[in-house]
């Protein structure tokens, strides 16, 4: 035993290789699937925005009404709640989720059914396929998020990837549990009299096994719709992006609505699921509804033809479109959504897209981002620039006298890392794990003695970390956080940098402006205006206060932007 555990197998380089050997090899065919599936679920969430949201809600009303009878429970609470989700101003998030987990749960019972039935008539299949669906149900979802994006990039497809893999188990499992229950003295009996495997599974064991199969479709369903909130780390978007920057930025109030609309959308996909599986028995002969399936044909078609007549109204198109990335920062959000609000002012299409740091530079470095105005160097993403400098353009910084650093409240009596010794019950909060500052604080605590005498690094999100710092200052308590300059929190609190003689966190910083390469033959007016952006860091700071006491980003960019029309004018000149 002791042999064996002298050298660790090297799993982690295997499973890395063999993703990097299938990304490299297969690149073709990703790519293809990544655009063809772009494009696919782009045309079914446009179709699905293009239809006006009061007549899908009244649409969606009359179908309730025509599936549960004289049951008013039902249609009345999908009224109100797409009508909610509406007056939130949810309504485009909550047609992309629906594309995102049609397209998955549809790939998984396309996937699923077959492969249940091929388990059931062939028991060596059903040995090696189980413990594959025991491995995808239990691996926790966010690990798939690393094959998809390394095979597919940033956005919708990826997200459908790790679904479909996190929820095709159920649909599998019933599917096979279906047929296999199917009683065997029918079965014989189908023998007896002659019928063939065809005629066998499609008049006698599939449609014994429909409730079944049915009730893992539905289980599936709800699983992909689980997954919306993991697929937006990857840029997928709809109502998780919504979730995902609210737990980020611990917005309690931002965080329930989203999550109260995907509780909606659950609940109708999954009780009108339910209306499918009803037992032969309890069906009710046809020909007395025809009224209902002609009401639902007239609906269905008012409903596209709605959509038709909306997008031939609005079919004006922008003058170009830049897609930009971010981190979810603070600093990040509030420079991002002011670039991408000036730019629409002077007729630009921008789509914006927070990501994970890593995946951010990874998706501008291979194209499937334009650019990104969130890269601080020299210090914080240091390794990201060595790693991707050879596949990017930088153009340099948009804001100079950036700063990272471990801080403090005024009201501690401490002014230097090696100051240090039993505060704050010897922790330091800190933000996302894998952030920049992150990293330079473990590098710092290190440098200082302070992980050999007991501290620790506890890391958050920045939205936790400042809710954590508020709770401190208002208690009178000590706490250290990582911080960095610009942020809101030195305008709001009397906060001080400890003093890095041992320069852990390196120089002051810029934050800088980084594209793709090719954007600058591709879309030269709009590489030129990223190129011109620059501003200061009081501005960055006023834009991301306004944003804390409770404006949203794009109405804190225009107000910031009305009061410097000049300064923004200059920036397409």
């Amino acid at each position: 035993m002791n042999t064996v555990l002298i050298s660790k197998l090297p799993i982690a380089n295997w499973v890395e290789s063999a993703v990097n050997w299938l990304t490299t090899t297969l690149s073709g065919f990703f790519n293809v699937i990544q655009d063809g599936g772009t494009h696919l679920m782009n045309g079914i969430t446009n179709g699905l925005t293009a239809m006006p949201s009061w007549m899908v809600i009244i649409g969606l009303t009359v179908f309730a009404i025509l599936v549960c009878g004289k049951k008013w429970g039902f249609p009345l609470f999908t009224f109100l709640g797409l009508l909610l989700i509406a007056n939130q101003n949810l309504w485009s998030d909550l047609m992309s989720t629906f594309t995102l987990v049609l397209v998955s749960s549809l790939v998984s019972i396309i996937i699923g059914v077959p492969l249940g039935i091929w388990m059931a008539k062939k028991e060596t299949v059903a040995k090696i396929v189980q413990p594959v669906l025991d491995f995808m149900q239990t691996m926790p979802g966010f690990v798939y998020l690393i094959p998809a994006v390394a095979f597919f990039g940033i956005g919708v497809v990826p997200g459908v990837f790790a679904s479909v893999i996190f929820a095709l188990p159920p649909t599998v499992r019933m599917s096979n549990l279906g047929i296999r229950q199917v009683p065997k003295d029918l079965v014989e009996a189908a023998d007896s009299y002659g019928s063939t495997p065809k005629q066998k599974l499609f008049k006698l064991e599939l449609p014994l096994a429909t409730n079944t199969i049915l009730a893992g479709v539905n289980q599936t369903i709800m699983l992909a719709l689980s997954m919306v909130v993991i697929a937006s780390m990857i840029g997928a978007p709809g109502l998780g992006r919504g979730v995902l920057s609210a737990v980020q930025n611990a917005d309690v109030g931002k965080g329930f609505v989203n999550g109260l609309a995907l509780v909606i959308l659950a609940i109708i996909i999954d009780r009108f699921t339910q209306k499918l599986n009803v037992k032969p028995a309890d069906k009710q002969p046809t020909s007395k509804h025809h009224w209902k399936m002609w009401t639902a044909i007239v609906v269905a078609v008012a409903m596209v033809g709605s959509g038709v007549v909306n997008t031939f109204a609005n079919g004006k198109k922008a003058e170009d479109t830049l897609n930009l990335v971010y981190v979810q920062w603070d600093s990040e959000v509030a420079s991002s959504n002011v670039l991408a609000e000036a730019m629409r002012q002077h007729g630009y299409s921008v789509n914006l897209t927070p990501l994970d740091n890593s995946i951010m530079w990874q998706s501008v470095a291979n194209g499937q981002a334009d650019a990104s105005v969130s890269a601080w160097l020299p210090n914080t993403h240091a390794a990201q620039y060595k790693k991707y400098k050879s596949q990017i353009d930088m153009l340099g910084p948009n804001l100079t006298g950036a700063k990272t650093g471990l801080v403090v409240p005024a009201y501690m009596d401490v002014d230097s890392i090696s100051d240090l010794t039993t505060q704050a019950n010897k922790t330091v909060t800190g933000i996302e794990p894998g952030a920049g500052v992150t990293n330079a604080a473990e590098k710092a605590m290190a440098d200082y003695g302070l992980t050999n005498n007991g501290w620790k690094l506890t890391p958050s999100s920045s939205g936790a970390m400042t809710v954590a710092l508020g709770k401190a200052i208002k208690a009178k308590q000590d706490i250290v956080v990582t911080g960095w300059t610009p942020h809101w929190m030195f305008q709001k609190y009397d906060l001080k940098y400890l003093s890095d003689p041992k320069g852990s966190f390196g120089k002051s910083e810029s934050i800088n402006t980084f594209t793709r390469k090719g954007l600058k033959a591709d879309k030269p007016k709009a590489y030129r205006v990223l190129d011109k952006f620059k501003w200061d860091e009081q501005d960055m700071e006023s834009v991301m206060l306004a944003i804390q006491n409770g404006k949203s980003p794009q109405a804190a960019a225009k107000d910031w932007i009305a009061a410097h029309q000049k300064q923004v004018d200059s920036w397409f000149k």
